[in-house]
């Protein structure tokens, strides 16, 4: 009988678990309850799933609120009931309005209003009045004719008086106020928990009609959802007999475009699998995801389609993927089996300037009222934690932050370190706010408002209360539309290579760069830089000690390097394997059989498929449940505990030495969650072959397109680096030749507007409209005239370089600029028919020196482009040895100098620090570093610059780095314009 329970859903209110809250409900012996979370449905389908595990009746509503004020709850009485709640929340959602005071027309739903905010006679035959514990004693003069109308209403909102103190925390950050400054009307009253069912009615035995009433509408509700039933938009066609038939004509056309007219495999894994397909009802799923696709290709947009779905050889024939899965003996099972109980997913990547086009396009297709990206649900975590329950006590930030690094400091406030740590474990993963998915998008059979309100985030693109999990559980598939910086890379330069040069370039068809002798020797020396996903230098260390140069063994490193691999110590074993396979030893002959591609290490997902079902005996489906368990795509532990004793038992019955399962188990355990499946690394590696062939033969557009999709794994000054060592000449801001972003002409490479600190976007507007229109600018005079840009915007334009063209020093353009500008006060600018006449007096012949415009371009630019931090050292030292001599001198120690370029903390297995370093020498030539905790003690990192570097030279599997001993930051000449100045 209680109308008004809320989860921890109900964000940064409620403080119970759905968990909690089912066995709370149970033991205190409540055969009924209606989840009411406010202003959401997020946690129904959850509620209602538990409420069944316990043998509850679960029945939902939702709380309505304007901000603190309670204004009604909703109660469904059905399905259809539930779906009216949604529609209302979500019409509030869209149109961002408080919602109204009194609640819209339901047809199946009832509606209760808190006492005294409607009188009886307003109320419509759906409309009841609440009535609160603390209620009791004013109504009991009222006439009994009003209690037909009345409810018990008894609000669960915290578990104990304890975590009352916690929904205060979570009222206090909501609004974010220290806890001081609450307000009795901000929170819930000390005593909504849940009651016995025997309190309950005691506490309103005096007015049976109540009862009576409040039983009378809980009976008239009920909600059988049922969960088996998959909601996806069901056909593409209209009816499921067109769409086999469409799906089949599709296939097999593409099966003859992919493989010819007479290969007997490709035809009977292509029919098998079309089988499949039908009869698990997801003939629309593939159809849908190849119209996507078949749009983008209408658009012009690259894609490339990866994940498990690209194990699916029907995907490869419909153009969804550009991966074989019989060349690379790819499983469909990882991706569809008989047995799977969720639906599969493409991963459909496209350049980040395109995925907005594409959501447009899957909205205004499959209509809005059917589809919404998918919702997400951030939580509380580690530091977040910290630094919300800081401020609520009013702690300033400067002592929450030594809070967070230095936890049991003798100088923090022990009574808050004491409340905080206190509360810390309570509020641990509790969710936080709603948010989006990343890339997930659903698409409805019938309107999504049927199972969750819809939020309404800053793009307007309606999204989906319940995450993932959620989505899974109640059979919805979901389509990741994702966007990446890679792709636009390969677009971008594909055109600029045309505008450039006048040629066309098809990079369509990737399988014919994988035998190119220059690209194969441009992975072979790891000349990765810019190229999707092998760029890194963990990366390029890899393909370096595998001798990489071929595209299986890179469809290899593409999962290897992953954590899992890595940290269960087969990332070694595979290195050391794959350059001597004479020593590869082998667990077990099924082992050899199944994984000899790999030298018996399990490198990719469906390697748990293949292990769990060729040596632990469980069948493809019951393996890939395996994985998809091991890989956190589950969440029944039961479940896996489950199949873990039949793998057990299945070893033991087949006479496998116990230390040989159990070892197989763990290498399984241990990366299954953390490595990338055969498909989808094949589809990254694809990719970066599209890239390393743009690197290869057009280094030079390849790298501003780079640049102008805003870089990938490094920051711009190393793309500008790789450039230059490409053969570009670059160039600072031009306002006669640069655009907003980088600009080519021939090897000439003008950095963008883009790239000035400070410079306003209508100032670059304008300079550019007046470009277009008029012509280039003929000195500092003719640019200001017809620009009549201020004294300040021409000040950050003279010393970012952009006035070079005039052959004039700084300093000189500097005072013609004020004077002009001065001239110019009482003229209407821009001037247009006749030049005006400016006296500008004769000025001292000034100079400027290369330290000086370094320093204008790191202060306006962000780093030295006319030079580098090497040019601005007081030592005229440049190392002992460089990059390139390292394997030289290996086991030596040595002094080096290099740029700073980026690097990687890690912790070691004791939970200290170390770092990982990346650096270049003068000649622009990376090499690596390796810091471990007793070389960092004295020797920290001091952010960009040069530093000297001392250490000894290593060398493993041919890829040479210098573990540290000492490193310092290289003193730097000081800016003679400010004497003072330090850089540090």
């Amino acid at each position: 009988m209680l109308l008004n329970v809320n989860s921890y859903f109900s964000l940064r209110y409620g403080t119970i678990s759905v968990e909690d809250l089912t066995k709370l409900l149970v033991s205190k012996g409540h055969p009924t309850a209606v989840l009411t979370d406010i202003n959401n449905s997020s946690a129904v389908f959850p509620f209602i799933q538990k409420c069944r595990e316990f043998g509850l009746n679960g029945l939902v509503g939702m709380e309505y609120r304007s901000g603190d004020k309670l204004l009604y709850i909703g109660i469904a009485r059905n399905e259809v009931g539930f779906g009216e709640l949604n529609v209302h929340m979500t019409n509030g959602n869209r149109e961002k309005k408080p919602l109204p005071d009194v609640a819209p027309f339901f047809n199946q739903v009832f509606v209760i209003y808190p006492y005294k905010a409607r009188r009886v006679k307003e109320l419509r035959e759906n409309e009841y009045i609440g009535i609160k514990p603390s209620d009791i004693p004013k109504i009991i003069r009222e006439p009994k004719s009003n209690f037909e109308k009345y409810v018990i209403l008894w609000p669960v909102t915290v578990k104990n008086p304890k975590d009352y103190i916690l929904h205060q925390q979570l009222r206090a950050v909501d609004h974010n106020l220290i806890f001081s400054k609450l307000t009795p009307q901000m929170l819930a009253s000390p005593d909504e928990t849940v009651p016995t069912i025997d309190q309950l009615l005691d506490t309103y035995q005096n007015f049976p009609e109540i009862i009576r009433t409040t039983e009378k509408l809980l009976t008239s509700c009920s909600f059988n959802f049922d969960f088996t039933i998959v909601r996806n938009k069901k056909y593409f066609t209209g009816n499921k007999y067109d769409d086999k038939l469409l799906l089949e004509k599709l296939a097999k056309s593409g099966m003859v475009r992919r493989y010819g007219k007479n290969n007997k495999e490709a035809k009977a894994r292509v029919e098998k699998e079309l089988r499949i397909i039908d009869e698990l009802n997801f003939g629309a799923y593939f159809l849908i995801t190849h119209d996507i696709i078949r749009y983008a290709v209408s658009r012009d947009f690259h894609h490339v389609g990866r994940g498990s779905g690209a194990n699916s050889i029907v995907a490869y024939c419909l153009g969804i993927t550009d991966v074989c899965p019989i060349e690379l003996d790819l499983y469909f099972e990882r991706f569809l089996n008989p047995k799977r109980a969720t639906p599969p997913d493409f991963d459909i990547d496209f350049s980040w300037k395109d995925r907005d086009e594409i959501y447009d396009y899957i909205f205004t297709r499959y209509q809005t009222k059917h589809t919404a990206l998918m919702g997400a649900m951030s939580t509380f975590k580690d530091r977040s934690i910290i630094r919300e329950l800081g401020k609520v006590y009013g702690l300033p930030k400067s002592e929450i932050d030594e809070l967070i690094k230095n936890p049991k400091s003798v100088y923090n406030s022990q009574e808050a370190v004491q409340l905080i740590q206190s509360l810390y474990g309570l509020v641990s993963d509790f969710p936080n706010q709603r948010t989006i998915h990343a890339c997930g998008v659903l698409i409805s059979e019938d309107p999504i408002t049927n199972y969750t309100a819809l939020d309404f985030p800053p793009k307007g693109l309606p999204t989906a209360q319940f995450d993932m999990y959620v989505a899974e559980d109640i059979k919805f598939e979901k389509f990741d539309i994702l966007s990446q910086r890679g792709l636009g890379h390969i677009k971008d330069c594909v055109q600029l290579i045309e505008e450039n040069q006048g040629q066309k370039v098809d990079i369509t068809n990737p399988r014919r760069f994988f035998e190119d002798p220059k690209i194969r020797e441009q992975i072979r020396s790891a000349n990765t830089i810019g190229c999707f996903y092998i760029e890194s230098p963990a990366m390029r260390q890899l393909i370096t000690k595998l001798e990489c140069d071929n595209y299986l063994t890179l469809v290899a490193a593409s999962s290897v390097i992953r954590p899992g691999v890595a940290s269960s110590g087969m990332m070694k074993a595979f290195i050391e394997r794959h350059r001597n396979p004479e020593t590869t030893v082998y667990l077990h002959p099924v082992m050899e059989e199944q994984l000899k591609e790999t030298y018996g290490v399990m490198v990719y997902q469906e390697d748990v498929i293949k292990v769990g079902h060729y040596f632990g005996g469980l069948d493809l489906a019951d393996a890939d449940v395996l994985r998809r368990m091991m890989s956190g795509k589950s969440r029944s532990a039961a479940h896996l505990k489950e199949i873990e004793g039949r793998y057990f038992e299945n070893c033991k019955n087949f006479g496998y030495p116990e230390g040989t399962a159990k070892e197989v188990w763990r290498q399984m355990e241990s990366f299954a969650g953390y490595s990338f499946s055969k498909a989808h690394s094949a589809s990254f590696a694809v990719e970066s072959f599209q890239s390393l062939y743009l690197k290869t033969y057009f280094p030079i557009e390849f790298m501003v397109s780079v640049l102008n999709n805003y870089g990938g794994f490094y920051d711009r000054r190393t793309y500008i680096n790789e450039a230059r060592k490409a053969g570009a000449v670059i160039h600072l801001p031009c306002v006669n030749k640069s655009y907003w972003t980088t600009t080519l002409y021939g090897k000439e490479l003008y950095l963008g507007f883009d790239y000035i600190l400070d410079l306003e976007q209508n100032t670059v507007t304008k300079l550019m409209q007046e470009r277009a229109q008029r012509g280039e600018y003929k000195d500092l005079k003719d640019f200001i005239l017809r620009t009549g840009i201020s004294e300040t915007q021409m000040a950050i334009l003279i010393r970012a370089g952009a006035f070079q063209f005039t052959g004039k020093v700084k300093t000189t353009m500097q005072w013609e600029s004020l004077y002009i500008c001065k001239e110019l006060e009482n003229v209407a600018l821009p001037s247009q028919l006749f030049e005006t006449p400016i006296s500008i007096p004769e000025l001292p012949e000034f100079g400027y020196e290369l330290i000086e415009h370094l320093y204008d371009e790191i202060r306006l630019l962000g780093f030295p482009v006319s030079g580098s931090w090497f040019d601005l050292l007081k030592t005229d030292f440049r190392g002992q040895i460089m990059a390139r001599d390292m394997p030289n001198h290996v086991g030596e120690i040595v002094r080096m100098v290099g740029e700073f370029v980026t690097y990687k903390p890690v912790r070691t297995k004791q939970r200290e620090w170390m770092m990982f370093g990346n650096y270049f020498d003068i000649n622009g030539d990376f090499f690596d570093t390796v810091h471990f905790p007793n070389a960092m003690v004295g020797y920290k990192f001091q952010g960009e610059g040069a530093y000297l570097i001392e250490g000894k030279v290593v060398q493993e599997y041919g890829c040479p780095s210098l573990i540290v001993s000492r490193c310092a930051k290289i003193p730097v000449k000081l800016d003679p314009r400010v004497p003072t100045e330090h850089v540090k």
